[in-house]
Parts: structure tokens; C-alpha cells; sequence
């Protein structure tokens, strides 16, 4: 399976000690280069990601359609959709609102930080998806919708 991935979900991840979750559920995760210089910036990532060999990065080719996306989406974004959209990947993740509004108009497979979430207790690698929610926002600062919270949980069939 193809996973391209922004950097807000392997971040906020990262932050909660979860990163691993990645890779029980896709194996391999491949980020684009600005991706990985915005993961390897905040301190004590480098040395985290570095360790991580089932986290790939490879460059973008389609320059074309990463200068049109860049009109209305930053760099990382961006780059993150052109390649996953060069790799045929299978799923990409994105947060940001916009970004995920280009990939979808792109016909790509989207999902989020809260997705992978979701994911992840109905493989059995968490027991309930609310803990991980708390953490995230005391934290790390990971900013969230109540109503989102409450769909969330009700999706997870913990509400």
C-alpha cells in the first residue's frame, strides 16, 4: 500500500508517542522533501525520524502541478499532494481543510491525524481513541472542534 503523508499527522504523532501506529497500519510512509524539513525542524524530531527507516522521502517530479497547487496551499501540502498524486498512492494524510479539499478534487483517498486514529482501534493497536484525543490537545496543542471530538468518538463506537 502507497501512504503519502503531510506533516501535521506524523508531528502530532510523534508528540504523543504514537508514530509507531504508522507503520502497524501502512508499513511504509512516504513524504515528500519540504514534508520532511518541516518534521526534522522542530527540535527533537530529527533524531526520531532519522531512526524511523519505514519512513521514506522521496522528491516530487511534477513541478507543473505542485506551482498550481502552491497558489493556494503552502509548500509542504503542496508537495504532499503532487507526489502522492505521482505515486498513485493508495491514501494520502492530510488535516488542513484546504488541503484536503485539492486532494479530494484531485480524486485522492484522504485522511487525517483523527482517521489514522480511527483506524488504528478498529485494528486492535489502541483500546479507544478518546485518550489519544486528550493527549493531543494538553499535550501538543492539537487544536480540535468539539462537534469533531463528538463525531469522532461516535465513529470509534466510543459515544
Amino acid at each position: 500500500m502507497i501512504v503519502v503523508s503531510d506533516t501535521s499527522p506524523i508531528t502530532y504523532l510523534l508528540r504523543i508517542g504514537r508514530i509507531g501506529l504508522l507503520r502497524e497500519l501502512y508499513e511504509t510512509v512516504i513524504i515528500p522533501e519540504t514534508v520532511h524539513r518541516e518534521i526534522t525542524f522542530i527540535d527533537g524530531q530529527k533524531i526520531q525520524i532519522a531512526a524511523l527507516d519505514w519512513i521514506r522521502m522521496i522528491r516530487i517530479t511534477d513541478f507543473e502541478l505542485f506551482e498550481e497547487l502552491r497558489g493556494s496551499l503552502d509548500r509542504g501540502e503542496a508537495e504532499a499532494i503532487t507526489l502522492a498524486r505521482e505515486l498513485n498512492a493508495e491514501l494520502l494524510l492530510i488535516d488542513k481543510a484546504d488541503g484536503r479539499a485539492e486532494a479530494k478534487r484531485l480524486n485522492l483517498k484522504i485522511t487525517g491525524l483523527l482517521g489514522v486514529l480511527i483506524r488504528a482501534k478498529e485494528k486492535g493497536f489502541i483500546p479507544l481513541v478518546e485518550p489519544e484525543i486528550e493527549k493531543l490537545i494538553t499535550d501538543s496543542r492539537f487544536w480540535i472542534d468539539e462537534q469533531l471530538v463528538n463525531d469522532v468518538l461516535i465513529l470509534a463506537g466510543e459515544k
